[in-house]
């Protein structure tokens, strides 16, 4: 089974994520009830579910609105208690089942960007918030970059197949760092010439797959002896580990 989904545009470059049927529809981390409302009416789709993956307020800040619209809906989200309108809490390796759409998803706890951190896989459908983007990751506000690591190789334990549904639309920016790291991989600058078109039709860069990422986004890719190469070379140092590999390049990204 693949799953539906559909974009729905928020702020400057958020995608709140639909996942939906000819009756039904749960969205992933509604920064804005407006445009989520909209869709839901155009598409004459009732929403029946909210999945969150963390607490920051461009992922929550349209649940309250949407209670209001749709009262009584379930609310899945990590276990910090600031976001109050979780309903279900959840856990590392939680299942749980879409009501209305039969879907099942597996819960994965991922900090890093932030340490409540949590994403959605099922249906070869990982839905991963700001963990993992295309050609790059999130910036630690609040994780080490060992845990980010982690979280990105759980990730990237996933079969080759699955697509990713990150929430930004980031992705020129990160190719644009990822070809500073190796500017010789062919695979990114023929990534680079498709998403420039895809944008320039005013159409998402998203998903990506697993296997595209391992190609081309140097945060999946900290063990490659081209950027491992790079990186030493970048830091005055031989790099002795991964995660020093990744600890670097997250370093350099922040500064780029």
């Amino acid at each position: 089974m693949s799953l539906n989904v559909h974009p729905i545009s928020a702020f400057e470059d958020n995608y709140i994520w639909s996942i939906h049927n000819q009756q039904y529809c749960v969205v992933v981390d509604p920064g804005d009830a407006t445009p989520v409302i909209e869709y839901c009416n155009n598409e004459q789709l009732s929403l029946v579910a909210i999945l969150i993956t963390h607490h920051h307020r461009d992922h929550t800040g349209g649940i309250d609105a949407l209670l209001e619209a749709y009262p009584g809906i379930p609310v899945y989200g990590p276990q910090n208690p600031n976001i109050k309108q979780i309903t279900h809490r959840l856990t590392e390796a939680t299942d749980i089942t879409l009501p209305h759409l039969n879907v099942n998803l597996l819960v994965m706890e991922v900090p890093g960007h932030t340490l409540d951190h949590i994403a959605y896989y099922g249906e070869n459908s990982l839905f991963c918030g700001d963990t993992l983007f295309s050609a790059g990751c999130g910036r630690l506000f609040e994780g080490t970059p060992e845990q980010m690591y982690q979280s990105l190789a759980k990730l990237n334990a996933l079969p080759s197949k699955t697509k990713v549904y990150c929430t930004h639309e980031y992705t020129l920016a990160n190719i644009k760092f990822a070809k500073a790291v190796e500017p010789d991989n062919e695979a990114l600058v023929e990534y680079e010439n498709w998403v420039i078109q895809e944008r320039e039709d005013n159409l998402p860069s998203l998903p990506s797959t697993l296997e595209k990422e391992r190609k081309i986004n140097p945060f999946l890719r900290c063990n490659q002896e081209t950027i491992v190469t790079r990186m030493s070379e970048h830091k005055g140092k031989p790099l002795d580990s991964d995660e020093a590999v990744f600890a670097s390049l997250r370093h350099w990204k922040d500064n780029f």
